[in-house]
């Protein structure tokens, strides 16, 4: 069960990241309140310094979905340079 979990589990990248905050009308500091975290985390994130694991790209997801946010997942094996 656990690996069908991990299956479904979309990678999160800065872009999108920041794309959704803007969506939502929120600054990093309220992003980083929804989520439970730092705001220099999000800021991290959308640096793509870091990317959200676990948890937190669960809750992203989350919010995503019930913010209606349409995105999509960077593809994993892209060649494009």
């Amino acid at each position: 069960m656990a690996d069908r979990y991990k299956a479904g589990r979309r990678e999160w990248h800065g872009d999108q990241i920041r794309a959704l905050r803007h969506h939502l009308g929120l600054t990093q500091q309220e992003l980083a309140a929804r989520l439970g975290t730092r705001q220099q985390t999000i800021s991290e994130w959308e640096k793509g310094m870091y990317r959200p694991r676990g948890a937190s790209s669960t809750l992203l997801s989350i919010v995503a979905e019930q913010a209606d946010f349409k995105y999509e997942a960077a593809p994993q094996n892209s060649k494009t340079s």
